[in-house]
């Protein structure tokens, strides 16, 4: 299990410091440490792969990706999409932006809710006001503040949902109805010198997810993802600077190795968070009968979202995390049980993510 994830030089977070300080001068978190580096350029085209560990570099198909990784960065804690794109959309960590779980508690609400798809834990969906849910000015505020454009390039479905309405203040959104208008509308895009362009590719993820590292849908969702990489990189105008990087790697886990927590002893305790990464409230001595029971650790969360947590991001984290071995994944009731891999964790399959140079 790793350390706390970089978020001083080497994490997610700083390479998105890093592209705004080449384009603005400027940016709230430390950019890329030594023997890290982006070329500078009038315009980024940064693209991220869902899903797309280090380890998932090591796959047949993924030859492309490999070839172009120039090192590794960490995604934060806790390592899961909703988590990372909203670091990719504030140039902040965690403890900045305050999206500390997929499973995530909000007190205002008084309920667990469903950070992707905002639902709550019986899917029911979940009214917020959602653009006012990441920190003003966002990255993409500061960005078009000096005079550059963002804009976000995603799949067509996702426009006007809850979370992109919460992720994607002050950019402008263009749906992609498919691999080829996606890969088109990406470079096309990119042609305007002063802009930021934000790609995002859920094909690995979801095949990850469903039907495992080892499925021929795993295989094919690679290879669309290189296609995108390799079609992007192929139709861009010189003078612009290509980025690839993920939100988190992937783990798999069989049915032996998922621990059910179904004891009515732990019925008092609340769960939010991920199934690698549990955050607990409740009696103490629970929690700890808890970590026992899936031969794990307890951690405080607060040490491992970044430096200073805001009030914000605190009053969300549990008042413990349950961190399982690495080869386990915990799932107490409301957390889905069916998939074949996870993330949330620390483990270096989940921490792990490349930074691409095209």
């Amino acid at each position: 299990m790793a350390k706390t994830p970089s978020y001083d030089g080497s994490g997610l977070v700083n390479l998105v410091a890093e592209i705004e300080r080449l384009l603005t001068g400027n940016a709230p978190s430390p950019g890329l440490g030594e023997g890290m580096s982006v070329p500078p350029a009038e315009t980024y085209v940064l693209v991220l792969f869902d899903g797309l560990g280090m380890a998932q570099l090591e796959h047949p198909s993924a030859a492309s990706f490999a070839a172009a990784a120039v090192g590794s960065l960490d995604a934060p804690f806790p390592t899961t999409t909703s988590v990372s794109l909203a670091t990719v959309a504030t140039g902040l960590a965690p403890a900045g932006h305050g999206q500390v779980a997929h499973l995530s508690w909000m007190p205002d609400l008084s309920e667990v809710v469903n950070t992707l798809k905002w639902v709550d834990l019986s899917g029911a969906p979940v009214t917020y006001d959602y653009p006012a849910l990441m920190p003003n000015p966002n990255l993409w505020e500061r960005l078009r503040h000096a005079g550059i454009e963002p804009i976000t390039v995603q799949p067509g479905d996702f426009s006007g949902s809850p979370l992109s309405r919460a992720l994607y203040r002050g950019a402008r959104f263009e749906p992609a109805w498919d691999v080829d208008d996606l890969i088109q509308a990406t470079a096309q895009l990119a042609g305007v010198p002063g802009r930021m362009i934000f790609t995002y590719v859920p094909h690995v993820d979801f095949a990850g997810h469903v039907f495992g590292l080892g499925s021929e849908e795993f295989t094919d969702a690679m290879r669309v993802a290189v296609s995108v990489w390799e079609g992007i990189a192929a139709a861009l105008p010189p003078g612009v600077a290509l980025l690839g990087t993920a939100d988190h790697g992937l783990a798999e886990f069989p049915e032996e190795k998922k621990v059910l927590i179904r004891d009515p002893r732990f019925d008092s305790l609340r769960f939010a968070g991920d199934t690698r990464g549990v955050q607990l409230w409740g009696d103490a001595e629970l929690m700890d009968e808890l970590a026992e029971l899936a031969g794990g650790r307890l951690a405080d969360p607060s040490l491992l979202v970044g430096p200073s947590p805001t009030p914000i991001a605190l009053s969300r984290l549990g008042e413990q995390v349950l961190l399982p071995p690495d080869d386990i994944a915990a799932l107490p009731p409301g957390f889905d049980k069916r998939l074949r891999c996870y993330h949330g964790g620390l483990s270096e399959a989940e921490v792990k993510i490349p930074l691409l140079v095209g």
